[in-house]
């Protein structure tokens, strides 16, 4: 696992002790953001499974300004902030050992607002459309913003979701990215 491409292309990434999370692999990383940027000129980002953090750090490599990291899991929380700190990013990332929904409720009342929303949940576990309500019903995506949901390939995700419409979709083999933007209520 590694940086693809931007600032800290090539620094190796960490992985999350022990089998509890699934690494996005390099090949759909590449895809992923060749879809969203590929490069992005600032910006703010929530990695909200974050795992080891590859997803929010690609995107700081890429050019966003700032990304929160969120995971519920200690040796993930661990991983995330060796990695930050291998990449020399810091400054650019806040990190939170939470679940997803008082995460969510903690940055509603901080009032932050995301251009990229990245939702990597277990597959086991599939909320992402609960998440994505909650998203919507409190305007935590920036107009023009994505919301980028990686799940397994079986998994149908809807054409709307609250304010969202599906921007893409793509399968790569087990795995399946699902890219969300928001629509205006005209």
């Amino acid at each position: 696992m590694r940086v693809v491409s931007g600032v800290c292309k090539g620094r190796p990434l960490k992985a999350v002790p022990g089998n509890t999370t699934r690494p996005t692999t390099d090949k759909v990383k590449e895809a992923l953001f060749n879809m969203i940027g590929p490069y992005f000129d600032g910006g703010m980002g929530l990695d909200l499974f974050a795992g080891s953090g590859g997803l929010g750090l690609e995107a700081l490599s890429r050019g966003l300004d700032k990304v929160i990291f969120v995971d519920r899991d200690v040796k993930a929380i661990q991983t995330i902030y060796e990695n930050i700190q291998n990449c020399k990013m810091e400054d650019k990332a806040e990190v939170y050992r939470n679940d997803a929904d008082r995460a969510l409720k903690a940055l509603i009342k901080r009032e932050v607002f995301f251009d990229y929303i990245f939702l990597d949940p277990p597959y086991k576990k599939q909320q992402l459309l609960s998440l994505m309500e909650k998203i919507s019903e409190n305007g935590l995506l920036t107009d023009g913003g994505y919301i980028i949901c990686e799940h397994s390939h079986d998994v149908e995700l809807p054409a709307r979701a609250g304010k969202f419409s599906q921007y893409k979709h793509e399968k790569y083999g087990i795995i399946a990215i699902t890219i969300y933007s928001q629509f205006s209520e005209e």
